[in-house]
């Protein structure tokens, strides 16, 4: 499934004639020879080094892809690594796989940011490339370059491993940034000046040395200079870890020290905190040509200590001279490292005076792209792959199209360079309304976002023409204790962005998820309707802000409130458990009778009058044992006590 199903574009008079709108080539081959430039490489067998949503969100784009070029949504096969827990999740990007491969359970450096077990798989399975979307191994240049060194060489489905070492480091994506010409913010390593090397992907040693913070006393004497508030960062850190906000100078000293321990080795810098800032981001995408475009971009303010919630395109906050400057310096930042494929430039705006600073790059595929997918039809993770496989920018049909072009143009036309697209001076089509995207994550907002994990009885979403979402698995599924927290994606667009933002709202109070975990759903139902977030008067610290004041009641209904006023926590559990019992028991009898009414012999489980139930209610998980005691009767007692 992919969002470009919900959008119909009025075809230009030259689509309603032109024989190649709806091209189809014969196979893979066919297209790398008529479309790749110089590089032009055939792929058509890729390992999909990820799980949950990453890899149900790959498969899924690129077989929609296939099927609209090749008139085969198979013409791609994918290789799936699945751990032991992924299987009894019931994970669905397992059931999307062609080839399942059995890879160790546990933490993920055992498995998918496991460098040596993905190379060692991607040779195994004879696979032309390597997709590694998001997280895990995502960013480890040792990964492209393992790979690249393979006899025959594996393609990587992301740049290569010197400008993603340089970008990936955020003391080195600062420095390159600042010396591109990009605005960079006050930090420790302003006055530093290098020249990157674009053949090793490396700045010397003495400019990288002189940009970081190396003890404690350092970082005293460096948050004087840059002034209050401040923050202290690890290079190497990421999803809120190694990161600190202090706004004085007796608490510098012990923020570093904390930082270091939550990032243990990794290079430390200080830069100072933009107040009332924006978190804005350029989505990237360039070729092995030196092409690289802006695919407009957005808007990832409301976060909770830094990490984000919801997001929203394209970015309405600067205006539109202001963003042409934010896209332009993307661009040249992508070309000055040769940077190549998708990637993300971030910014911090200030809506005060209208600048922007250089916050990173990520050299990789973010997990909110699909904003971009809906306000741009260009198909990410497709465009992806066509990059890997040597196919010029100019020559990737949603691009062309992206630029007001034909899709396909005459072979003649292509092997003359007649459809080269001078991006510099061609102008993109307007953005497709707005989108705004929330995640479905499996976490208790009201006891700290702590994350929670067990089975899902019921998940029940049902897309519209204004909303679509993915999920890493159903109704049949669970979430164990390694898998990433977000489970699910929704995106709502609109015409602008408050009809965006009301059909999020209906989605999340029709999105219905039962079982042992708890989600955020309900509380960013009510989060998008505040005031602030309906005014657009938002930015990084405004969630923060809420929670610290006392975070958003989450009001009963007078139902819930006339329960709540009799019962306890302890008996609503209890009745839960009991209707969880009664469903499991008249369900194995069900199929009990079933299997005697075809002649067979069922297993005697089914009629077992012992069941252990799991439950969770504001955050406390209950562990019972309900025993069936009579056709409707239940004796309930907690697993390990007494009745």
């Amino acid at each position: 499934f992919h969002p470009q199903t919900y959008f119909k574009m009025a075809p230009r008079s030259s689509d309603q004639c032109h024989p190649n709108i709806h091209r189809r080539f014969r196979d893979v081959a066919t297209y790398v020879s008529e479309l790749g430039g110089p590089n032009g490489r055939v792929i058509e067998k890729v390992l999909i080094a990820n799980n949950g949503v990453a890899a149900v969100k790959a498969i899924r784009s690129i077989r929609r892809w296939a099927y609209e070029v090749f008139g085969d949504e198979r013409a791609i096969s994918f290789v799936v690594m699945a751990t032991p827990e992924d299987l009894r999740a019931n994970a669905e990007y397992i059931r999307m796989g062609d080839i399942i491969v059995d890879v160790p359970g546990g933490s993920n450096n055992h498995n998918y940011a496991n460098v040596t077990l993905i190379v060692e798989l991607a040779r195994l399975h004879a696979v032309h490339a390597v997709w590694a979307g998001w997280g895990h191994a995502s960013e480890k240049p040792a990964l492209p370059n393992s790979l690249a060194s393979s006899e025959p060489p594996i393609q990587f489905i992301g740049p290569a491993g010197p400008p993603m070492h340089a970008l990936g480091d955020k003391i080195g994506s600062t420095i390159i940034a600042q010396n591109a010409g990009v605005p960079c913010i006050s930090w420790n390593g302003a006055h530093v000046k290098a020249e990157y090397d674009r053949s090793n992907g490396t700045l010397p040693e003495k400019a990288f040395s002189d940009a970081c913070v190396k003890n404690a006393a350092q970082a005293s004497e460096a948050a004087a200079q840059i002034g209050f508030p401040i923050m202290i960062k690890a290079s190497e850190g990421g999803g809120g870890k190694g990161i600190r906000m202090v706004d004085n100078a007796g608490d510098v000293q012990n923020a570093y020290r904390q930082v270091c321990g939550e990032v243990p080795g990794s290079p430390i810098f200080i830069m100072k905190l933009s107040t009332n800032s924006r978190h804005l981001e350029v989505q990237l995408l360039a070729d092995e040509y030196g092409n690289a475009i802006a695919l407009n971009g957005r808007d990832c303010s409301v976060q909770r200590r830094h990490q984000k919630i919801i997001e929203e395109g394209p970015p309405v906050a600067p205006s539109p001279e202001v963003w042409k400057e934010m896209e332009d310096a993307a661009i040249s930042l992508a070309k000055a490292v040769g940077y190549m494929n998708a990637g993300t430039v971030e910014y911090l705006y200030s809506e005060l005076d209208e600048k922007f600073y250089f916050l990173e790059l990520n050299p990789r595929l973010q997990v909110e792209h699909p904003v971009t997918e809906m306000i741009t039809r260009v198909n990410l993770p497709a465009a992806q792959l066509q990059v890997a496989m040597g196919i010029p920018l100019h020559h990737i049909p949603e691009i062309r199209e992206l630029y007001g072009k034909n899709r396909f143009e005459d072979v003649a036309d292509v092997s003359s360079g007649k459809s080269v697209i001078d991006f510099g001076v061609t102008e993109r089509v307007p953005p497709y309304g707005h989108c705004i995207a929330v995640r479905i994550t499996a976490e208790n907002a009201e006891a700290g976002f702590k994350p929670t994990s067990g089975g899902i009885q019921e998940l029940n979403f049902r897309s519209t023409p204004n909303v679509w979402g993915y999920f890493s698995m159903d109704s049949s599924g669970s979430i164990h204790e390694f898998a990433d927290s977000q489970f699910g994606h929704l995106f709502a667009s609109g015409p602008n962005r408050e009809q965006a933002r009301r059909n999020m709202v209906l989605a999340l109070k029709e999105l219905s998820i039962r079982g042992d975990i708890s989600t955020t759903v309900d509380y960013i139902s009510k989060l998008i309707e505040l005031d602030d977030f309906v005014e657009n008067h938002i930015d990084t610290g405004w969630l923060d802000r809420i929670i610290k004041e006392g975070g958003i009641r989450m009001a009963p209904s007078a139902e819930d409130s006339r329960s709540k006023s009799v019962l306890s926590n302890d008996t609503l559990a209890m009745i839960g458990a009991t209707v969880v019992a009664f469903d499991q028991c008249s369900g194995d009898e069900s199929t009990f009778l079933e299997l005697l009414e075809r002649g067979q012999l069922p297993p005697l489980n089914l009629l077992k009058m012992v069941r252990d139930v799991e439950l969770i209610l504001d955050g406390v998980k209950y562990k019972l044992v309900c025993t069936r005691t009579g056709s409707g009767e239940f004796q309930v007692s907690v697993a390990g006590g007494a009745a």
